[in-house]
Order: C-alpha cells, then sequence, then structure tokens
C-alpha cells in the first residue's frame, strides 16, 4: 500500500509540471493514475483545478515560452548604508589633511587624535564595506601620522597646499606625505587591539585587506619547510627595517621648541596670548621656527594645566596623608597644622576655572 501511495505522489508531481505547462491532457492522464494507484484531496483538487484549462495546448509551445520569457534577478543586497558610503566619498573629495579631519589648521595634537578617533571607527574595512573605504581608511591614517608629527606638519604647512607643488597620485591629500605605516597597525596603536580578524598587505603600491582565516592559516603552514620559513623571515624583514629606522631616527630627534622652565638652553621668556602662561625658547626662536605661534602657545598652555593637576593632586594627597597620621596618632597639633597645609597648584586650577579658561 505504502508503494502504490509513493507512485502517486509521484504522479501527482508529474501532473502538477504538466499544468504548468499548461498541458491539459497529460495532467488528466497522471492525476487518473494516481486516483487509482492511491486516492487523495490533492490530486481531487488538482483535477477541478485544470477543468478550466483550455483543451488544445501545444506540447512543446509552452516550452518556447518558457524560455523566452526573462529571467528574474535577485536584488543585489548593499554591505553598506548610505551614510557609509556618504563618508567615503567625502573624505576621497578632501584636499588635504585638515579638511580630512575636520579640524582647524590652528588644531591641538589631542584635537587630532579625538578626530581620527571619531573618523578611523566609521572607517574600519571590518566595519564599512563601501567602494573606496580602504583608500578613505588610509587616508585618514596618513592625516594623523603626518599631522601629529611636528616636523612633517610644519613641512605639511608650508608645502602641502594646492598648486605648491605638482601633483603626484590620484587625491591631493596624497602629494609627497603619504606614510609608509600601515594603517591597521596605526588603528589598533590608537584603540590598544584589533578590530577584526584583517591583516593588511601592501600590494601594487596599495594596501589591501587579506582575511585572516586561522583555520586556512594551520592548514597552509602544517607541511613548511625550510623555504617556508625562508618566505617568512622575507615577510617580516620590512617591520624589521622600519624598527630600525625608528630607533635610528631617535638618535636625530630635534630639540622641542619651548621649555616651562628657564635654562641656558632656553633663556628667553614669552607668555601665552590666552592664559598669560610664562614659557621659554631659544635665542634664536624667532629664525628657527616657523609654525603658527597660535598652536605653539595652546600646546603650551595644555602642558602648563596638565603639570597643575599633576601638582594639585600630589598636595592633596600629602595633606590627606598628613591628617590621617595626625588621626592615628590623636594629636590635636599636628592634626590643626595638617589642616593648614596649602595646595597652591589647585587654588590656581580653581582660579581658571572660575574665569572661564577651562
Amino acid at each position: 500500500m505504502d508503494s502504490n501511495k509513493d507512485e502517486a505522489l509521484r504522479c501527482i508531481d508529474v501532473a502538477e509540471r504538466y499544468i504548468k505547462e499548461k498541458n491539459k491532457e497529460k495532467a488528466q492522464k497522471f492525476l487518473y493514475k494516481a486516483e487509482k494507484l492511491f486516492p487523495t484531496q490533492k490530486a481531487k483538487d488538482l483535477l477541478l483545478q485544470i477543468q478550466i484549462m483550455p483543451d488544445s495546448v501545444a506540447t512543446d509551445q509552452p516550452r518556447k515560452r518558457k524560455n523566452s520569457l526573462p529571467r528574474e534577478e535577485k536584488p543585489k543586497i548593499l554591505e553598506y548604508s548610505t551614510e557609509q558610503l556618504a563618508l567615503v566619498k567625502r573624505i576621497r573629495s578632501c584636499k588635504d589633511y585638515y579638511e580630512i579631519l575636520c579640524i582647524s589648521k590652528d588644531a591641538t595634537d589631542s584635537e587630532i587624535k579625538k578626530a581620527y578617533k571619531k573618523i578611523a571607527l566609521q572607517l574600519h574595512p571590518d566595519k564599512n564595506r563601501a567602494p573606496g573605504a580602504d583608500e578613505a581608511f588610509k587616508a585618514v591614517g596618513n592625516a594623523v601620522a603626518v599631522l601629529t608629527d611636528m616636523e612633517k606638519r610644519k613641512q605639511y604647512d608650508l608645502y602641502g597646499k594646492e598648486g605648491d607643488r605638482p601633483a603626484r597620485h590620484h587625491n591631493s591629500y596624497n602629494r609627497g606625505f603619504e606614510t609608509e605605516v600601515n594603517p591597521e597597525e596605526l588603528f589598533n596603536m590608537f584603540f590598544g587591539t584589533g578590530f577584526g580578524s584583517n591583516v593588511y598587505v601592501r600590494r601594487g603600491g596599495r594596501w589591501q585587506r587579506q582575511a585572516a582565516d586561522r583555520e586556512h592559516h594551520e592548514h597552509r603552514h602544517r607541511g613548511e619547510n625550510a623555504n617556508g620559513n625562508m618566505s617568512a623571515f622575507v615577510q617580516l624583514l620590512p617591520i624589521l627595517i622600519a624598527i630600525l629606522l625608528s630607533m635610528a631616527s631617535s638618535f636625530f630627534i630635534s630639540d622641542p621648541a619651548y621649555n616651562l622652565s628657564a635654562s641656558a638652553k632656553y633663556p628667553i621668556m614669552r607668555r601665552t596670548h590666552n592664559l598669560q602662561v610664562p614659557y621659554y625658547v631659544k635665542d634664536n626662536f624667532h629664525i628657527e621656527y616657523q609654525g603658527s605661534v597660535k598652536r605653539l602657545e595652546l600646546s603650551v598652555e595644555e602642558d602648563y594645566v596638565s603639570n597643575l593637576r599633576h601638582q594639585c593632586y600630589r598636595e592633596k594627597s600629602y595633606r590627606d596623608s598628613m591628617i590621617w597620621k595626625a588621626r592615628n596618632f590623636g594629636d590635636d597639633k599636628l592634626y590643626h597644622n595638617a589642616q593648614k597645609i596649602k595646595t597652591p597648584s589647585c587654588e590656581t586650577l580653581q582660579n581658571l576655572r572660575n574665569h572661564g579658561n577651562l
């Protein structure tokens, strides 16, 4: 009985195919056969359905008609949002690094790094798969690498403007100031860890994303011999060279442009325009320094306030420790004197806050 049922269901399937081809005669034939083998409600319903079909339809005609119908293409699912695409287009249309990071030319290092973190999180290739995202991500990395380096930034301000030197690349923000820092490594320097499971390799002058599949990696290197080890060394060689160059460059770091304390090297005192913070420069400051004095003074004030906060913390810690000591020994005189310990750095900070300078 079960075999009859299976055969009946097969006949129903064949009949449904002929119904789609509008072949009434053959569809009825298989449906009647199915009813004889094993009566079902589905066969009865299909027999009623084909009663309204025309009697004479050529067998091969539906096939030709079917083949002539255009195929329905499935809509392509985008892997990125319109906002992500708009961000990529904005970055690639920028003419300089300041425009890329949406900062002014007087921005401090902290403002530059803050702007980079905000944009880099939106542009990371593991999160943004819009066309051109890799190049935009690299451009943002170039911007922060150049603008946070005092010497490179000074050169960029002098020569990186539109028309000052001929364009060598398609995008104006790459002219002569393309850093060799891996954009993924730079991202990890700011955020402390990788954002995804991708690594970046340089091919044909461009950084390209390459999936780092662990199982594929282990399978590929399971049977490596001495040639494979040599290949790994060759791949690590650029990194080793970069480390050596970085160590070598540390011996040629120029002196800072200012110092918060007077010394034989920094004898000339100046004051910032905003907070009137005193700072000291070299005798040849006006000749040697070619950057923005306004931007320099912002850095001076940042260092000054940072030092004040550190000194304030130490002053409060010392006073609190003396108060605790007096209470622990039950010494009223020592306790009274501890309460009178002054915190001048904290008072200076409070005055700056009261005047709206912080």
